[in-house]
């Protein structure tokens, strides 16, 4: 039998996230949203009036992805583009379609948040704290 290789915390975490991301983008399908889509989407709604170059580096894709998925919001009426001008710098919103989506969307969060804690209740809880002091910073 082949020796077990030691506990990876990191190997560990890859596989749970991915194993959680496919089941947020199953959960999202029905609502026309990916993990990307949900996040661009989340980033314009909180900084109205975000540029591409802003959004794009947020996101960490290319300003012409980010072009490519904001024209797809805007056909589906979930984004404003308030460009005045052609050459302009956009100013990016969310419309009520879009802010209703993201409502939809945030009832699939819950729902996903809950069933992990409940399956997970110790891995819930040291997420918790582990992003708690990741957000203070060094002591």
């Amino acid at each position: 039998m082949p020796e077990q290789p030691p506990f990876s915390p990191t190997v560990a975490l890859l596989t749970v996230g991915r194993v959680w991301e496919a089941a947020f983008n199953a959960a999202l399908k029905p609502l026309g949203l990916t993990t990307r889509k949900y996040g661009l989407l989340g980033h314009v709604r909180g900084t109205p009036g975000i540029s591409f170059s802003e959004l794009a580096r947020r996101s960490r894709i290319t300003v012409q992805s980010a072009h490519s998925a904001v024209a797809a919001f805007v056909a589906a009426g979930l984004v404003d583009d308030g460009t005045a001008q052609a050459g302009a710098a956009s100013k990016l919103r969310v419309t009520a379609e879009g802010e209703a989506l993201l409502a939809r969307a945030a009832e699939v969060v819950a729902r996903l948040d809950e069933e992990f804690a409940i399956e997970y209740p110790e891995l819930t809880e040291a997420l918790r704290l582990g992003m708690a002091r990741a957000v203070a910073g060094p002591e």
